[in-house]
């Protein structure tokens, strides 16, 4: 018996499905490309960059914390001076040249030049520090730095009074020696002089040439730094240099205590090598390549000698000038003893 649909209801046809709507086609479609090792969690590379990454982040931290001391430590006091590079340090050190601290990195000290250095910083009892080349780089500027550097103090300068006292020291150790008549007392002064090479080979003609002190004004002059202690070659650690306010002022005070000031300028009416008063308390005064003695300064010395040279050539370089000076003074006196 047929089914009942009712008055107005159409019977139901049963319909068959065509295709899969897509899914197929979707599933055959695939996942995407495989993620990599370390991007599955299951995976060990997953765990190995995860605690590569907490490594690096307590680094992190802990360079943070470490910071403000590493700050302190390679912190350069004021008016104190960096040498950096293998053979300049060498240099400066093997020219008695004092020593705050050294500076090293990575592997430096495996260098004999540097092996020295630290052999005389530990006799002087100058800390060690050991730093980075990274380091190294900030606090020398980016200088070649070859892994080492050292901190030097600024200079010790002396006053008048301090060479006077020492003329009068050294004249009681001759006299006790057997030495009947003491060198008198003999000082250099530089005039306007500002290339600290020629600072470091006057003191070298200084040493040389037995004086008892170095004068140097306060402004329009070179100051005892890192160059001149190179050039000296040590004798920046053997004669005192003086630092006055006014170069005239202390020719004036050196001439009350019975010194004559002697000027050297090539136009001079007096030939060093007849020098008068040589075996006298001196002081010989160089003045600039370029200019000379200033006024003042040859308005207030005894005597202007001159060094007789060719006459294409215009004047003599200003340490050049000091030591044939000082020369001929050690020869005078040494002929009139």
């Amino acid at each position: 018996m047929a089914a009942d649909h009712g008055p107005n209801r159409p019977a139901k046809k049963k319909t068959q499905r065509i295709g899969s709507g897509g899914r197929n086609r979707r599933r055959l479609e695939g996942k995407g490309p495989t993620p990599k090792a370390e991007d599955r969690t299951y995976h060990p590379a997953y765990h190995a960059k995860k605690a590569a990454e907490a490594r690096a982040l307590a680094a992190e931290k802990a360079a943070q914390r470490r910071e403000p001391k590493l700050r302190s430590v390679l912190h350069i006091q004021e008016g104190h001076e960096l040498i950096a590079g293998r053979n300049p340090v060498l240099e400066a050190v093997r020219s008695g040249i004092p020593l705050t601290r050294v500076f090293m990195a990575g592997s430096a000290i495996s260098d004999e030049r540097v092996g020295e250095v630290v052999r005389t910083a530990t006799a002087l009892g100058a800390p060690l520090i050991e730093v980075s080349r990274s380091e190294l780089d900030k606090m020398t500027d980016g200088a070649v730095h070859q892994g080492v550097a050292i901190e030097v103090p600024p200079y010790s300068y002396v006053g008048i009074e301090d060479l006077l006292e020492r003329v009068e020291r050294r004249q009681v150790r001759q006299h006790s020696a057997g030495d009947p008549e003491p060198n008198r007392g003999l000082f250099v002064a530089l005039d306007s002089v500002t290339d600290p090479h020629n600072l470091g080979a006057a003191l070298r003609s200084a040493s040389a040439f037995g004086a008892d002190g170095l004068i140097i004004p306060e402004r329009r002059s070179a100051s005892m730094n890192v160059t001149a202690w190179k050039v000296s070659a040590g004798a920046a650690a053997r004669v005192p240099v003086a630092r006055v306010t006014n170069l005239v002022r202390a020719l004036e005070k050196l001439q009350k205590s019975g010194y004559f000031v002697v000027g050297l300028d090539g136009g001079g009416d007096t030939d060093i090598a007849d020098l008068q008063l040589a075996d006298m308390p001196l002081v010989v005064v160089t003045g600039s390549e370029g200019s000379g003695l200033a006024r003042l300064t040859r308005e207030t010395s005894d005597i202007i000698a001159s060094i007789p040279i060719a006459a294409e050539l215009e004047s003599l370089n200003a340490s050049v000038a000091t030591g044939i000076a000082l020369y001929q003074i050690d020869r005078l006196r040494a002929a009139r003893k």
